[in-house]
């Protein structure tokens, strides 16, 4: 099982960064100690101090392929869950400045909390998914899938082609504009279209 997450994946989101728009996905990964279920509470670690929060819709992948050609690409995931990929964002900051690899400010424990999933059949449009991220109760993030620079058969065709995809695997997708940063105390929520999926507390 792998975990698979695509960075600036949506425009708003990279101009808030101030990062260029890119013309074809970026593909970082968490291992697999990353990943937390059943709503469990962060804490907040001890190598940042700026921890944040990027609310994003996560694909599960259903069958074994390699190098799949687009008009095969939607058989490949089956379910969608509401994801975050804590960020340790100065951390990112420093190693990007310095030219090196930040897998550490993104794959630290924990930090892929995933919700129970949905099968893809009772989403009624794939290309346009509604999404939120509540922080102590305020929309922070509202996010449409249809505003995904790089969409869900996209990335299965251009993962597949540098890695086999296999039964299981995950793939964050984006995070839409509005990330930032959380405190020990706050209480995060994610939601697709009317359901309320997560429930990630700071300690």
């Amino acid at each position: 099982m792998k975990i698979f997450c695509i960075g600036r994946n949506y425009a708003d989101h990279a101009k808030e960064l101030n990062n260029p728009i890119p013309t074809e996905p970026i593909i970082f990964m968490k291992p697999l100690t990353a990943m937390m279920v059943g709503n469990k509470p962060l804490y907040f670690p001890d190598f940042t101090n700026d921890l944040h929060y990027d609310g994003e819709i996560v694909l599960r992948v259903c069958k074994n392929g390699r190098s799949v050609q687009p008009e095969f690409a939607h058989r490949y995931y089956d379910s969608i869950a509401f994801g975050i990929d804590f960020t340790a964002r100065d951390l990112q900051d420093k190693l990007k400045q310095k030219g090196q690899p930040w897998e550490i400010a993104k794959g630290f424990d924990r930090s892929a909390p995933i919700s129970p999933w949905i099968p893809i059949e009772e989403i009624k449009d794939r290309n346009d998914i509604h999404f939120q991220l509540k922080k102590n109760g305020e929309v922070v993030q509202d996010g449409h899938t249809r505003d995904l620079i790089f969409n869900f058969d996209t990335l299965i065709c251009h993962i597949s082609r540098y890695f086999t995809v296999q039964k299981s695997d995950l793939i964050f997708t984006g995070t839409p504009a509005g990330v930032g940063p959380v405190q020990i105390g706050d209480v995060l929520e994610g939601f697709i279209e009317d359901r309320h999926l997560l429930t990630c507390a700071i300690r």
